[in-house]
């Protein structure tokens, strides 16, 4: 999709569809009231009737041509002046979706000119980009007999309130972050035969060459080297090698980074701990860490912000084997300690716990951790909000806030001391998990034993990175929230 701005009024502009914004109350929005006069009250009349109410993300096509306009799209907004954050996203994807429903190959979007509570319109342009890329986003390239559609090609956006520069720059970003998430949803949405590790360490190559990165790719070899004996156990049930990625943004000097780390399980069966049969095909949703810290990168570069990134993303795969890690197994991390592996199917922590160690080396200002951890997180928190936890009190708001403010929402949990002795164990430094009780917080109290080096945070995203069910596929959260917090990061004080 092509994204510009213009200044012209909606009866000026040529296009296909025109999009313009209705309130509750029978309210119209700005674009809406100055196409209404022209159609000598037409629109208005429309809303008296009831046939549109103006509640968040109704649609009512008007298939009739106003000005150089061939047929106009009427989006509920809310109470005027009312319109919240979450509301305005789903009305934009609600217009783009029915947009693409017209067949339409051209739109003219005037709701980032509708007023949204606590936001700024620079804020409601970008967001749009997001939204529209979000919802019209289709993954069928592996299907012979893709169903046939017109996609809309381009959209014009009305310039909101403020500098033209503002208007621009948050064009750009929310091109930025959409192909991002696109390109995560990409990697996360093909089947495990196909992204296997050395599928994400080939992406990772490919980017960095496309965006002037550094890249390097530890092999089974390297890490034996290095140590990393908890990753590598999680590999020895699969014939896949494992990999650990590793890419360096510099767009700051030789300030210290910010080092993401994101978990790259391509399939997890469970291993000897095998899961259930039903819905196990989702497990290929595991490396949605993985895809985010590949996709952040690419928007950092895209975006060319100031500011110094590493992502390091171990990956492999969990199966079962006759030479796969058994409960009752002990392991030797690559910080030294010891690991009685209780359950099989509690292997992201394993992967995790070596790649934040080896982040150490970075000298990192700080590290977030990003993965698809716990089922015990979606049962607390459902698919609106990812898990919080971390060592630092101060970057855990900023996440917080940012998430906030991208409507990338997480939610903060408690990592008290006193969660931390279910993790003992009678024969090892610590078990690999820790009971039925708080499932979440004690997979993070175990990656905190590795993270005491530096600030740390650690989103669990399993709840928030896909969906099952009949709209099954990759959401690409939370990638607004980290660009988000990497843009407020790499502002000037």
């Amino acid at each position: 999709m092509e994204y510009a701005l213009t200044q012209e009024t909606p009866d000026q502009l040529a296009t296909e569809c025109l999009i313009v914004g209705i309130h509750e109350n029978r309210g119209l929005s700005e674009a809406a009231a100055a196409i209404d006069r022209i159609l000598g009250g037409e629109i208005a009349a429309i809303v008296q009737r009831g046939d549109i109410e103006g509640k968040p993300g109704q649609t009512l096509p008007l298939l009739r041509a106003v000005g150089k306009a061939e047929r106009i799209l009427l989006v509920g907004m809310g109470a005027a002046g009312e319109c919240k954050p979450m509301q305005y996203k789903e009305a934009v994807a609600r217009a783009a979706l029915s947009a693409a429903d017209l067949h339409v190959t051209t739109i003219a979007n005037f709701l980032p000119s509708v007023p949204v509570k606590d936001r700024s319109p620079v804020w409601a342009l970008e967001q749009a980009v997001v939204a529209t890329e979000d919802a019209l986003y289709r993954f069928d390239r592996l299907k012979t007999r893709a169903p046939a559609r017109t996609q809309p090609q381009s959209c014009v956006f009305s310039t909101p309130g403020g500098s033209e520069t503002s208007a621009r720059d948050a064009l750009a970003a929310g091109a930025a972050i959409a192909h991002a998430m696109s390109f995560a949803k990409d990697l996360a949405n093909l089947p495990g035969n196909m992204c296997t590790p050395s599928y994400l360490a080939e992406q990772a190559q490919t980017l960095a060459t496309r965006h002037a990165l550094k890249v390097s790719v530890l092999e089974k070899s390297d890490m034996e080297t290095l140590g990393m004996g908890a990753l590598l156990a999680v590999a020895r049930g699969t014939h896949e090698p494992a990999k650990l990625i590793v890419l360096e943004y510099h767009g700051n000097g030789t300030g210290a980074p910010i080092a993401l780390v994101g978990k790259g399980v391509t399939f997890d069966s469970g291993g000897i701990s095998l899961k259930p049969p039903a819905n196990m095909d989702e497990m290929k949703f595991d490396m949605c860490g993985a895809a985010t810290v590949l996709a952040v990168m690419q928007a950092a570069a895209d975006m060319r912000l100031p500011i110094n990134l590493v992502g390091i993303v171990p990956t492999t795969e969990n199966l079962p084997g006759g030479s796969a890690i058994k409960p009752g197994d002990i392991v030797t991390s690559l910080s030294g300690q010891t690991i009685e592996i209780l359950n099989t199917d509690a292997e992201g922590r394993l992967i995790l716990c070596d790649a934040l160690t080896y982040a150490e080396r970075f000298k990192p200002a700080a590290v977030i951790d990003i993965a698809t951890l716990t089922g015990a997180c979606v049962i607390a928190l459902g698919a609106q909000a990812g898990g919080l936890m971390g060592n630092n009190e101060a970057l855990g708001h900023e996440l917080e806030q940012a998430g906030q403010h991208a409507t990338d929402r997480v939610w903060p949990l408690p990592l008290w001391e006193e969660y931390q002795k279910q993790l003992d164990s009678n024969f090892a430094d610590m078990a690999n998990i820790g009971g039925r009780e708080a499932g979440t917080i004690t997979a993070a109290c175990f990656l905190s034993r590795f993270t005491e080096a530096y600030p740390w945070a650690h989103l669990d995203i399993a709840g928030i990175a896909y969906k099952g069910g009949k709209d099954k596929g990759a959401t690409g959260r939370p990638i607004p929230l980290l660009m988000e917090f990497l843009r407020r990061r790499a502002r000037p004080a």
